[in-house]
């Protein structure tokens, strides 16, 4: 037995979380979303498309879960690599990675409730507000709404297997 044998999921994890990304950059989610092309606003983006991978993902069984794991790490492990190439000190790293991984569940609680329709839980419109536009001035919810609702609804469609052998195409934005 290899002690540091790669797992299959973990790398499947890394090539969904470059899926996400490359989708967060999308110029249209900028321009016509008007998405803030800020730190903030890049992390809000990744972490929601994140997001919709992961409620894809959830209750879809055990390799579900493995890959979910490794698409998780390897954001992790991106926003830890970002930190420090933005000249966050060693010892403040993990602080930041805490809050950020707070945030990142707290964000995965609250799109599943409002994509649930929980009740009590927030529209989608005001967790959009409250994240990916917070401090905009009119943002267009309606819009962010609908594309985020579009990507679900495409992901749903989706084979499982593509995803869980790190195959992950967005609908057109």
């Amino acid at each position: 037995m290899r002690l540091f044998r790669k797992r299959p999921s973990a790398e499947t994890g890394r090539r969904l979380y470059a899926a996400c990304v490359a989708q967060a950059r999308q110029p249209v989610l900028y321009l016509e979303l008007a998405t803030p092309d800020t730190v903030e606003g890049r992390f809000e983006l990744y972490s929601l498309h994140v997001i919709l991978v992961l409620d894809r993902l959830v209750r879809q069984g055990e390799e579900a879960a493995e890959v979910s794991q490794g698409l998780f790490d390897a954001y992790v492990r991106s926003l830890d690599d970002a930190l420090r190439e933005m000249g966050v000190g060693d010892l403040s790293v993990g602080r930041k990675m805490r809050r950020i991984g707070e945030a990142l569940y707290g964000r995965l609680r609250n799109y599943e409730a409002a994509f649930s329709g929980d009740e009590g839980a927030d529209p989608l419109e005001t967790i959009l507000s409250r994240t990916v536009y917070e401090g905009v001035a009119d943002p267009p919810l309606a819009g962010m709404a609908a594309y985020v609702l579009g990507q679900k609804a495409h992901l749903a469609s989706l084979p499982l297997r593509e995803l869980l052998e790190g195959r992950l195409g967005w609908a057109a934005a």
